[in-house]
């Protein structure tokens, strides 16, 4: 199977090839791997391939039985891989056993060639560790490819596989997709399972999933893999039909509000804003309601920015404890980047008041975020603000910052996303225009309602057929 035969399909695609034996697994996986051999080096988005894995199979042949498939190196456990966060701390560190989630991409058919990077602990919306080495945009290598899933959105958008996974506990899967022009949904908290090793991650604003070159392939996957596990912290009502379903179903006519600029009072960048008002015009001439809207989110933007702190530098202060007793290693500037000593040295200082406030904080966002999806049936943004930065940008200057002002700061980078987190509500990120100057992608970003993953397939599937992306292909692919 040559690169372009290979590229031109999505996971879906691929793995109707195979079933209908035009191709065998063990060719596509030997294309993606030729793919990644071929552009990683410019992109450096792949930590660690392999070529020993083989798919699952069963009574019935899964989904998708032989596509290849690509791990993030940090929340999923594959049984003797290397599992090492994007930190010179865990360096080393096998996973002793699959995840949950690990199983049912297994079960799923995924054959899983290699592990995606990630910024060390995954505290940033850019990827651009030490341990590494920064992980560039496939459409400009001079910038960035967003975070803290950024290995995957440049493993996607570049062509090495259609699919691969990526967590979002502020925007980390949505953040990398706007940044490299490919499709990112963030399910409701708990519709996909950490387990079993832990049940929250960072009191429950992380949930794990993926990232694709299409909206089908994001469907079929979560249909794959979603539902909860034994000693689940959180129970979510399956959906009434596959999420794969949706893909084409009318999604109706759709109140729609719009909001451009962020809650912290700053401006959405003018090529930002010009592609994510298109998309605005776009959802009305398919015949839903648009409105302009102000969001009351019950708290002050720096009462929100805050309580995140508490949850990610308390969490992380703990994990990064974790992982020094196994690896034997110090917490010291020796092994770990500035950022994240700053962030465990204020997670050491978070108290039970000061997290119980955190807590109480998550439960008025979410409880007043649910009524505004009882006016509305989709809040819509931009995704990002900005286009993605330079290279070394956004890290600049991160010495002289504490934990709390690092929070800050990744909140001002991606202002939009985080908000679905601590609601836990299902969000997407979808490619639909491009800035007119640079061409870089924009992400238009679609929030639901609690548990309607199902909606935002309709829309992103009626959107994805309005105007589709697929057949871009950015500077760096690996299919020429």
């Amino acid at each position: 199977m040559n690169l372009s035969d290979y590229t031109r399909h999505d996971a879906l695609g691929l793995a109707a090839l195979i079933a209908n034996k035009e191709v065998s697994a063990a060719e596509v996986s030997a294309a993606a791997l030729q793919a990644i051999e071929l552009v990683n080096p410019t992109v450096n988005a792949v930590v660690e391939s392999w070529s020993d894995e083989t798919p699952r199979g069963g009574t019935q042949t899964p989904p998708f039985f032989g596509v290849p498939f690509l791990i993030k190196d940090l929340a999923v456990g594959m049984e003797g891989r290397r599992n090492e966060l994007g930190s010179r701390l865990a360096e080393g560190i096998v996973a002793p056993s699959d995840s949950s989630l690990m199983s049912r991409f297994r079960d799923a058919g995924l054959v899983t060639i290699g592990r995606t990077s990630t910024p060390e602990f995954a505290i940033s919306t850019t990827t651009e560790p030490v341990a590494t080495g920064p992980t560039r945009n496939p459409w400009d290598p001079g910038r960035s490819a967003g975070g803290s899933s950024g290995g995957a959105g440049a493993a996607v958008a570049s062509g090495m596989v259609p699919v691969a996974h990526a967590t979002d506990g502020g925007g980390s899967i949505r953040v990398p997709a706007a940044s490299v022009g490919a499709f990112g949904m963030k399910p409701t908290r708990g519709r996909v399972t950490n387990g079993p090793a832990v049940d929250e991650v960072w009191s429950g604003l992380v949930v794990q999933f993926a990232i694709s070159r299409t909206v089908r392939d994001s469907a079929a996957l979560l249909d794959a893999v979603h539902g909860g596990d034994i000693g689940e912290p959180y129970y979510i009502t399956p959906p009434e039909r596959p999420y794969l379903s949706e893909v084409g179903r009318d999604p109706g006519r759709l109140k729609i509000g719009f909001l451009l600029h962020p809650l912290n009072g700053s401006r959405t960048a003018d090529g930002v804003a010009a592609a994510t008002s298109r998309t605005a015009r776009l959802c009305e001439s398919l015949g839903h309601h648009v409105d302009d809207v102000t969001l009351d989110i019950g708290v002050s933007w720096d009462g929100f920015v805050h309580a995140n702190a508490q949850f990610w530098t308390a969490n992380t202060a703990a994990w990064m404890e974790f992982i020094a007793s196994i690896s034997g290693r110090a917490i010291d500037p020796s092994i770990l980047e500035p950022a994240t000593l700053a962030v465990y040295a204020s997670g050491r200082r978070v108290s039970g008041l000061d997290f119980l406030g955190a807590l109480n904080v998550r439960n008025t966002v979410t409880r007043q975020v649910g009524q505004f999806f009882t006016r509305y049936d989709v809040l819509l943004t931009p995704t990002v603000p900005d286009l993605p930065p330079a290279i070394g940008e956004y890290n600049e200057g991160q010495e002289t910052l504490d934990g709390l002002q690092w929070v800050d700061h990744v909140f001002r980078r991606s202002p939009f996303t985080a908000l679905a987190n601590v609601a836990g509500l299902p969000a997407m990120s979808m490619p639909l225009f491009t800035d007119i100057d640079s061409g870089l992608p924009v992400g238009s970003q679609f929030v639901a309602g609690f548990g309607r993953e199902d909606l935002l397939f309709r829309l992103a599937s009626q959107l994805e057929a309005a105007v589709p992306w697929i057949e871009r292909q950015p500077a760096v692919w690996a299919g020429n």
